[in-house]
């Protein structure tokens, strides 16, 4: 397996996993009155399951990005010729027909 791959899914599980404990918290601690309005549902495991999967989604892609953003830069060579900026900000000369 690719080394960014393996990278990328270690931190969507820790994102998933964290997602987990954050719905057993809302769960234990009635967060709302969570766990009340999901215990008196006939369809409360597809309730759980459903904020389980969106929730892990969403802490997923967050923790995916931090650990992205937080990588460290190999920047420290400088740049690698030219004039030291990009060739898309380099300035266009155009001759123009001045009247006098």
């Amino acid at each position: 397996m690719p080394k960014l791959l393996q990278f990328l899914l270690v931190h969507a599980v820790i994102g998933f996993g964290v997602a987990g404990a954050f719905v057993a918290g809302l769960i234990v601690f009635d967060v709302g009155g969570f766990a009340t309005l999901a215990s008196r549902s006939d369809v409360a495991p597809l309730a759980v399951s459903v904020l389980t999967f969106f929730l892990g989604l969403t802490f997923a892609s967050v923790q995916m990005g931090v650990a992205v953003m937080l990588l460290p830069k190999d920047d420290e060579a400088g740049p690698r010729g030219g004039h030291g900026r990009p060739a898309a900000l380099a300035p266009a000369y155009a001759r123009a027909p001045a009247r006098r």
